[in-house]
């Protein structure tokens, strides 16, 4: 899990009073560790099942076609950085249980590191994850109000955005000496701000920004293709009805699905940060099994939400696809918007067989 509390126990304690020693005294790390692995193995099978190449769809109108195939690509490249931070929550946890500790001690310098390592590499692909997911609702808005994708800022932002804040929050947590215990002591809080507390803004500044972003720009996604039914037909008949209906229940999955993974690592932070030295350990315990089994398991739940609704996904042996294609389909909109006269005239005609499914 992707969690600023579990990352400040990598670093080396030798006092007995410090509040994370105590909480280590009533956490049973082994239960923890199994669950985390048992999640993290279903998000691994979710990543994996989305990433596995498709036959290509035959839709019965061409955007139907560009908006699989550009939605496509994003949920492609969602599931790579899942899968990833799901692996490594799963080799972190077993290494965990059977070679490493949680809470090294003094004189082992060799578990501080592998924790350092492996918290950088599971914060880093879950902070992907949110800039993924935020890159397919504003490529879905784009596609609806007709204008083209823009692929390679996706992938700049996507990529390099987490390796910063990344970098920044950890570098700054775990240099020069990798000793946090100052940080749980309720007698030096300006060390925890100066040490502490950059991490926690590197992880739950975006997590919290996509958590707000999303939902607005899934409603104004909606509002355009009800305005492009309305607009294209002097009645919106049921089966254009239905597929505006499919596409905005599709969207609320999605945003629920993100609440679900990972509004228990907002309320981790807000309620340790407001009542770390009043909190109960049972209450942060539990908030740690439950990010153990909701971060995870967001690969599982994409597979799901993601898929294409009402039709069946044909799987295929090779990747058959060039490059060349997969950007012909990023730009398709741009060759499909001359060809249109225009394209909400075109895009739901009596002639159109929607059949209720939905290609986003």
């Amino acid at each position: 899990m992707a969690d600023p509390t579990i990352q400040t126990f990598c670093c080396h304690h030798n006092n007995s009073t410090d509040m994370a020693v105590v909480i280590m005294q009533e956490f049973d790390t082994d239960a923890y560790n199994t669950v985390c692995m048992l999640s993290s193995a279903m998000g691994i099978l979710g990543a994996v099942y989305q990433v596995l190449p498709r036959e290509e769809s035959n839709f019965p109108h061409r955007w139907h076609t560009f908006s699989a195939a550009r939605g496509r690509e994003i949920i492609v490249w969602l599931a790579v950085a899942d899968l990833f931070a799901s692996l490594g929550v799963f080799i972190r946890s077993a290494l965990w249980m059977n070679f490493k500790s949680i809470m090294p001690t003094e004189d082992d310098t060799s578990s501080v590191v592998f924790c350092a390592i492996s918290s950088a590499w599971t914060q880093y692909f879950y902070t992907a994850t949110w800039i993924w997911t935020l890159c397919y609702a504003i490529d879905m808005r784009l596609l609806l109000i007709e204008r083209p994708g823009h692929p390679r800022y996706y992938h700049a932002v996507a990529w390099m955005c987490p390796a910063i804040l990344t970098t920044f929050g950890l570098s700054i947590l775990y240099t020069p000496d990798a000793k946090c215990s100052s940080c749980h002591n309720s007698t030096s809080l300006s060390s925890a701000v100066l040490r502490i507390l950059p991490n926690y803004c590197a992880t739950y500044i975006p997590l919290a920004v996509v958590m707000i972003t999303n939902p607005t720009l899934y409603m104004a996604a909606t509002r355009d293709l009800t305005a492009a039914v309305s607009c294209s037909m002097s009645q919106v008949t049921g089966r254009e009805r239905k597929l505006v209906q499919t596409v905005r229940f599709k969207f609320a999955l999605t945003n629920l699905v993100y609440y679900i993974c990972w509004m228990p690592n907002l309320i981790n932070g807000v309620l340790l940060w407001t009542l770390w030295f009043k909190l109960p350990i049972k209450v942060i315990i539990s908030l740690w099994y439950i990010m153990a089994v909701t971060n995870p398991l967001q690969a599982f739940f994409n597979a799901l939400v993601y898929q294409k609704w009402g039709r069946s996904e044909k799987f295929r042996l090779s990747w058959r696809r060039t490059l060349s294609d997969r950007v012909h389909d990023w730009r398709g909109v741009n060759t499909l918007l001359p060809e249109t006269t225009p394209l909400l005239n075109q895009r739901f005609t009596p002639h159109t067989s929607i059949n209720g499914s939905s290609s986003l």
